[in-house]
């Protein structure tokens, strides 16, 4: 029996009441400050057919381009897909068979009915279907005729991933090997490298040439940058050369670190129209690889191209810069210039309240070769002045802007700061 529609207009709360039971999907995880999205209309995905238990349509995926392939598929599903079901035909399912297409079919529908007989016996809530361990959820919406080689580095983990090949494509698991070496499966194949790329605001090309990725609230803002090997022979030839390697970088790094929303990419000005129209063409070329939806406009008269992508996980974006312990993350350090300054006058200040004890300073080794410099240097200037020789010791782990006083059983020398003076001087009162 087909239940009525649920109506989707209007008010959430005029539709459904408070304890109202219902089946719903998670179709996105949240971000930022965004929940989940949630969904009523169920879909079960295989390889290359999704499974819609609620809505009766035949539909084939929009990346299939060919007119007649379509038609092709189309009438596949209709001949094969179940009475009040809706199908819907993956890119994978390019020129499969009508015997391979029908296979996948069965097995989502026993999927469904396992769970539709789970429904009617748990008490809710209770979680349903949960997606594929991430390795064989990998290779069902990724893998393609082009894979040539899959890299595992565990033994179980292999033997899982083969089973499932051979489960689906015989084929595939011909190509599965076992990472045997002892070098880390990562740094073998350049996987590493990739990961502390994407920790870079400027990634780099093989030409010399780079971008820049920023991010705002609003926007990500993409700079591309000729570097310093870019011949001069041609310029207009060697500018569209540039803003073609940076674009497929530029449309790798969106799919490397998941960058979605509104995306202005800043190439290098081109003149020729011609260049401008090949330019967004290849643009298109890079991205068609792209899971994410996405739309790109032609190149504006400033050398700017609008990129919208869809919005899919939270941004690979992973802040390792550290708080400065020079300047505590306030960017500002005192002139170096008044360095001796300071020294001589916290020197003053511990004379006059210890004058006959020993005393070491103990400065960066830069400032140490400057205060020994000469004979009339800054330590002979103090044994002069204090009758007091002044100890001068260097310690490479000092910023070149710190320095420490400390007395002869090795106990630091600490001045009061004004602060400190104001909040003693305040508890005196």
């Amino acid at each position: 029996m087909i239940e009525p529609e649920i109506i989707k207009s209007g008010r959430i709360d005029s539709v459904l009441d408070r304890k109202d039971l219902i089946l719903i999907q998670i179709l996105k995880e949240p971000i930022g400050t965004k929940g989940p999205r949630l969904s009523c209309e169920i879909t079960i995905p295989g390889r290359f057919l999704v499974l819609s238990p609620f809505v009766d349509v035949v539909a084939v995926s929009k990346r299939i381009a060919d007119v007649e392939e379509r038609k092709r598929l189309k009438k596949i599903i209709e001949s094969i897909k179940p009475r009040n079901f809706g199908v819907i035909a993956r890119t994978a399912a390019e020129g499969k068979n009508s015997q391979e297409l029908h296979e996948e079919l069965e097995s989502i529908m026993a999927k469904w009915e396992q769970i539709f007989l789970q429904m009617q016996k748990s008490k809710p809530p209770v979680k349903l279907l949960s997606e594929l361990d991430k390795t064989t959820s990998l290779l069902r919406d990724l893998m393609t005729d082009s894979f040539n080689r899959i890299l595992v580095d565990d033994r179980e983990l292999f033997d899982n991933t083969k089973s499932y090949l051979n489960s689906i494509s015989p084929d595939y698991a011909k190509i599965l090997q076992l990472h045997r070496t002892n070098r880390n499966i990562f740094d073998a194949t350049g996987v590493t490298k990739q990961i502390k790329v994407s920790f870079s605001r400027t990634p780099t090309m093989d030409s010399g040439a780079y971008v820049v990725i920023e991010h705002t609230e609003a926007m990500h803002v993409v700079d591309v940058n000729s570097g310093h090997k870019m011949t001069l022979k041609n310029q207009e030839d060697a500018v569209l050369n540039v803003n073609l390697e940076a674009a497929q970088e530029i449309a790798r790094q969106l799919r490397l670190r998941d960058i979605g929303g509104i995306i202005i990419i800043d190439f290098i000005d081109m003149r020729n129209p011609d260049n401008k129209k090949t330019l967004q063409r290849e643009m298109k070329n890079f991205m068609r690889h792209d899971r994410a939806q996405h739309t790109i406009l032609p190149l504006s008269k400033f050398g700017l191209m609008q990129i919208t992508r869809q919005r899919v996980r939270p941004e690979v974006k992973i802040n390792t810069a550290e708080i400065c312990p020079v300047c505590n993350g306030t960017g500002k350090v005192n002139a170096s210039i008044l360095l001796i300054d300071e020294i001589e006058r916290d020197l003053s200040l511990i004379m006059q309240s210890r004058p006959s004890s020993k005393m070491y300073l103990r400065v960066h080794p830069f400032v140490e070769a400057y205060l020994k410099k000469g004979w009339k240097s800054a330590s002979v200037r103090w044994y002069l002045k204090y009758q007091k020789w002044i100890k001068i010791t260097a310690n490479n782990d000092f910023h070149i802007l710190e320095y420490k006083f400390f007395g002869d059983h090795g106990d630091e020398i600490r001045l009061k700061t004004e602060e400190e003076a104001l909040v003693i001087m305040d508890n005196h009162s």
